[in-house]
């Protein structure tokens, strides 16, 4: 199992990737310093145009049924090969 450290930082880069940058992303301090098994990741804060841009990557993401039956139809065309 990955640490919430590493989670962090694996969001973090998924994020550069897309071309946003949350400046305050790390682990929640206080259930980070408990015994919780699963830390909060804080997101923190952003300025708009961050948020603006977020949004953007988001909705320019296929919906979920799309992506499910895009993935359903090359996993077809890969058997039929």
């Amino acid at each position: 199992m990955r640490s919430t450290e590493e989670i962090v930082e694996s969001l973090r880069d998924a994020l550069a990737g897309v071309g946003v940058v949350l400046p305050s992303l790390g682990v929640d301090p206080v259930t980070g310093a408990s015994d919780e098994p699963f830390a909060l990741i804080d997101l923190g804060r952003c300025n708009v145009r961050t948020a603006e841009h977020l949004t953007d990557v988001l909705r320019s993401l296929p919906a979920r049924e799309t992506l499910r039956a895009r993935v359903r139809q090359v996993n077809r065309e890969t058997k039929s090969r």
